[in-house]
């Protein structure tokens, strides 16, 4: 999953705490090696500059939801509570869903969602 962001530096250092992983990097992109795939951040200056279109003409708040599995939601929510200086917006605190997965849903600072769950009983 790719982001397009008008401030790579804001989404950068807020996935860096958030996923608690070091970005392969270059100006203008971030690549989170998440398991089994990849999460990245890009700035949308250059997607435009490289393209040569505007094709997103506009980012709205919320246009994706990425989502990663981790060992302890609950454990995941206290930690999140700790970084302040994100004033992370939670949607939904822990709730175990009638799917079977324990989750909580929050926002990045550009207003895109994020689960993170774990299967409940595994």
């Amino acid at each position: 999953a790719c982001v397009l962001t008008r401030d790579i530096e804001r989404l950068d250092t807020f996935y860096r705490d958030v996923l608690q992983l070091e970005p392969r990097s270059r100006i203008g992109y971030r690549e989170f090696q998440t398991q089994p795939g990849v999460c990245s951040v890009w700035s949308l200056d250059e997607y435009e500059q490289i393209t040569g279109t505007k094709a997103v003409r506009q980012l709205e708040n919320g246009n994706v939801m990425l989502e990663f599995q981790v060992d302890d939601v609950d454990a995941e929510y206290a930690r999140l509570q700790t970084l302040a200086r994100f004033s992370i917006e939670f949607i939904m605190p822990p709730k175990t869903l009638a799917w079977g997965n324990r989750s909580i849903y929050f926002r990045d600072p550009d207003g895109n969602l994020i689960n993170f769950f774990s299967p409940v009983g595994s």
